[in-house]
């Protein structure tokens, strides 16, 4: 888990550990700052993941990758990645399977998924107040376990849950 901002544009929270063992987030814990580094933070963090996976053996790798993205604005402040490497990186992952779910409380940042390659389906835009965080990391988080559990063919946000969100 990583926050991006202009203070620290990839703030490791949690590195790769179970959920169980991630404690939770706070106001005081995790707290939006300034500007919004989106491409820089999905580009390293996907070629970080890339790289970790890679050191794993077969046997132990995990056959599903959900990497949720969680912002508070849009795309303003990336230095080395772009919007177009990015959407390859993307893409390419995409066709091996992996899946990308995008929060966002900024409908511009909503428009940035979706260029990006991220479908509508699997982009959420919450309210900027704390019922609409709530209710996204609520319905993020049944979304994701129905998928790790098999029950659902991919994460998929419908236009009730979309309301709900507001």
């Amino acid at each position: 888990m990583v926050q991006f901002d202009s203070q620290d544009p990839y703030e490791v929270i949690a590195d790769f550990a179970p959920l169980a063992a991630i404690a939770p987030l706070t106001a005081e814990t995790y707290i939006p700052r300034a500007t919004t580094p989106l491409y820089d933070a999905l580009g390293r963090g996907i070629l970080e993941l890339e790289a970790r996976l890679a050191a794993i053996p077969d046997a132990l790798r995990p056959g599903r990758i959900l990497y949720v993205v969680v912002t508070d604005g849009q795309e303003n402040a990336s230095r080395e990645f772009d919007r177009a490497r990015v959407s390859t990186l993307i893409n390419a992952k995409q066709a091996l399977g992996w899946e990308f779910i995008f929060l966002s409380a900024d409908l511009a940042a909503f428009d940035d998924a979706q260029s990006l390659g991220i479908g509508r389906n699997s982009s959420l835009l919450f309210g900027k107040h704390k019922r609409g965080s709530d209710v996204a990391w609520s319905l993020a988080s049944g979304k994701i376990r129905e998928r790790r559990a098999g029950i659902s063919d991919a994460v998929a946000f419908d236009e009730g849950e979309r309301k709900s969100a507001e």
